[in-house]
């Protein structure tokens, strides 16, 4: 199920502090966090020393932390939880990075194989007798550059050989990657406990009554400490507050800028429902770098309204946020005004950033920008706490569908036009094309209606006619741009 973490710094009351200016929870967890990191390391070196064909001993590995560390059997769950989380995290980031490499070297090899497949039909046409009368003129032309007096054909030669030398070096390291040992880092200062819902206040060893801490110390840490140190950190603030009365509560204590920050993480409490079913209509959103385009449709798939929410790339990290959180809200009140659920794309940039290198640097300028990941985040945060759906559909040819269906039909943008073709795929209705693109296409009634999509995709590309979204609007009739290509 799905977990929600609360964070906030934490308090430090005039009455609870000392001498020093500190408070007595302050001084446990700072004495406890050495003692949970020496257990943690040790936990972490064992968890990657055991074997995938082994199986991990939790209890008995409990046992071991108790005996040795003097904690009690709450505590060391926390320390095995923390360490498993830090070795799976490790793991998987070791795949993500191996991954992300190998797709940066399958790029740049097929970069060098076209760059030279296209010098090489180049000299094969320059080797030709009579080549000044071809009637094709040649791929690559030849062409002098008087400023660094150097040839085209020279310079893409250098490109080819430095590429070269970016593919030795990125399989040198996924050659080590892939034996190198993972690594784990440990802070200094951090403490972790596990709570049960079958516990009172959801947590054995660290109870809060919703105003007051009280945790329970580590028996080598009774003499100092006595047996449980109180603190008064109040209560979590939040607009919609979903922290329950009831259930587990998983406490995290960690150092950040200089002070101590509390975190509890819980299965948050239901929400009333919102959003109706979405047979009886919802809105659709199309992402774009400078603005989200969002449609609303009803039960039967027409256009009801719609509208372009505008923004700014390239700003700073809080401003960003800023400007998302406010779009988010926008579309939880549209939402919420029209009772529906929002259907959104399911994107995955992790393979298009492994292009940037040979895209060029204006699309990896605006893929870098785009926030599309933090977008869709806080999106579902915002949506789930006020009880709206949010489903997922694939984006393929929505944009193709919005552009020739829907953009000249409504009057609408590509992006509105976009979003209304991904709320009605959210629905399960029609994407066929006009009938006389398809009639002209020879559909087959056994594909899938993407295979057609896919044909017109093609044509457009090599028509001459629309080389810019705003050209789709002059087309009043598709079969007289189909026809002719079709058509010997």
């Amino acid at each position: 199920m799905t977990t929600l973490t609360y964070c906030k710094g934490l308090p430090t009351p005039i009455e609870e502090l000392n001498s020093i200016g500190v408070t007595k929870l302050e001084m446990l967890l700072r004495a406890y966090s050495k003692i949970s990191r020496s257990a943690v390391r040790e936990t972490v070196d064992y968890l990657l020393v055991v074997t995938s064909g082994s199986k991990f001993d939790k209890s008995k590995w409990n046992t071991h932390l108790q005996g040795k560390y003097q904690i009690n059997k709450r505590q060391a769950g926390g320390i095995i939880a923390l360490a498993q989380g830090k070795v799976d995290s490790a793991k998987e980031c070791r795949r993500n990075h191996i991954k992300q490499l190998e797709e940066k070297l399958h790029s740049a090899k097929n970069w060098v194989n076209k760059a030279t497949k296209k010098l090489k039909l180049g000299q094969k046409f320059y080797a030709k007798k009579d080549w000044v009368h071809a009637r094709t003129g040649c791929n690559f032309p030849l062409s002098t550059s008087l400023s660094e007096r150097s040839t085209n054909w020279q310079r893409e030669w250098f490109k080819i050989h430095h590429k070269q030398r970016y593919i030795h070096t990125l399989g040198l390291r996924i050659q080590h990657l892939k034996l190198a040992p993972i690594r784990v880092k440990v802070p200094l200062e951090e403490v972790f406990i596990v709570g049960s819902k079958d516990e009172s206040y959801g947590n054995q060893a660290c109870q809060w009554d919703g105003n007051t801490l009280t945790m329970r110390v580590p028996y080598c840490l009774e003499d100092s400490f006595g047996k449980t140190v109180s603190s008064n950190i109040g209560n979590f603030e939040r607009n919609i507050n979903r922290l329950p009365e009831q259930g587990a509560k998983t406490w995290h204590f960690y150092r950040r800028d200089g002070r101590w920050v509390v975190a509890v993480q819980f299965t948050p409490a239901t929400v009333n429902k919102v959003s109706r079913p979405i047979e009886y209509g919802c809105i659709g959103i199309d992402m774009n770098p400078g603005s989200v385009g969002w449609a609303y449709i009803n039960s039967d798939g027409n256009l009801k309204a719609s509208g372009s929410i505008p923004w700014q790339m390239g700003l700073p990290s809080g401003k960003q946020d800023a400007q998302i959180v406010d779009a988010c809200l926008q579309l939880a009140v549209l939402a919420s005004t029209y009772a529906c659920p929002v259907v959104c794309e399911k994107l995955d940039f992790q393979s298009k950033k492994s292009l940037l290198r040979e895209r060029g640097r204006k699309y990896a300028r605006m893929l870098s920008q785009w926030s599309y990941a933090r977008f869709y985040e806080l999106l579902e945060s915002i949506l789930s706490n006020r009880g709206i759906s949010l489903i997922k559909r694939n984006p393929a040819y929505t944009s193709l569908i919005g552009l020739v269906k829907y953009a000249r039909m409504y009057g609408l943008s590509s992006d509105i036009a976009a979003a209304l073709a991904i709320a009605r795929r959210g629905m399960n209705l029609s994407e066929r094309l006009p009938r006389p693109v398809s009639a002209y296409l020879q559909v087959n009634c056994r594909k899938h209606v993407w295979s057609v999509l896919s044909q017109l995709n093609k044509l457009i590309s090599q028509s001459a006619l629309i080389n810019r979204r705003h050209d789709y609007y002059s087309v009043s009739n598709w079969s007289l741009l189909v026809k002719p290509n079709v058509e010997p």
